[in-house]
């Protein structure tokens, strides 16, 4: 199996106030050229941001944003006229297709951690979208939940020939990888896990391109992005 390790130290990091951030490719200030994405998978984007404070209105365009809120509560609002709140355990896909504005704001008083996916679409100037929806995988563990996908069977619908699967594995549990494309990226968002005698910790991600086995050395936590090439 032909497989790279992504390791969480050679992420960037970027501390600017009320927001703590990890960006596993280069994005805004912090710029690798060995991390330019992975395939249609451009951006993850590991954001701790502090209370009372967030991402004022900005556009996109031309993108699939998926963010996955793993604790607190984030805020979103608009120019499609979605006014919401994501909740830990909770998913949201924009597709900013012809152009969106929006922002995200912590209004709580505690901080909030989340996931910023971007996926480069395969269909360019669509409709603007927005889906929403609660999908926490601790609920059911040791099983894949199809969280975003270009197809019905797919929880939201993504404008990409992609599959975006989450995962809680408990320690000493496994998990097989079947993979229906050519490219394979599994991001470890707590715990670890072991991959062809591989060791991947919180923060680290492995590339690979062949069917193979999760074991987990803790209870951990996963996305796993199956891409086209």
């Amino acid at each position: 199996m032909n497989a790279y390790l992504h390791r969480s130290e050679n992420r960037g990091h970027v501390q600017a106030g009320w927001l703590n951030t990890y960006h596993s490719f280069s994005f805004g200030s912090w710029y690798d050229p060995k991390y330019m994405g992975f395939g249609p998978l451009r951006v993850i984007n590991d954001d701790t941001i502090a209370a009372h404070n967030g991402f004022g209105t900005h556009p996109h365009d031309n993108m699939e944003i998926l963010t996955y809120v793993t604790d607190g509560r984030l805020s979103h609002r608009d120019t499609m006229g979605n006014e919401e709140h994501i909740t830990a355990g909770e998913w949201q896909l924009m597709s900013a297709g012809t152009g969106v504005a929006h922002s995200e704001f912590n209004n709580s008083d505690e901080p909030v951690h989340l996931f910023q996916i971007w996926i480069h679409p395969n269909v360019r100037d669509a409709e603007p979208t927005y889906q929403q929806i609660k999908l926490d995988p601790s609920e059911q563990p040791n099983q894949w939940h199809l969280i975003a996908g270009p197809n019905d069977n797919a929880a939201m619908h993504i404008r990409q020939n992609a599959e975006v699967k989450a995962a809680v594995l408990e320690a000493g549990k496994t998990l097989e990888i079947a993979a229906t494309q050519k490219h394979n990226y599994v991001h470890v968002i707590k715990g670890q896990i072991m991959i062809e005698n591989q060791i991947v910790k919180a923060g680290d991600a492995l590339l690979f391109d062949e069917k193979t086995t999760i074991h987990a050395l803790e209870d951990s936590e996963m996305i796993w992005f199956d891409l086209p090439a």
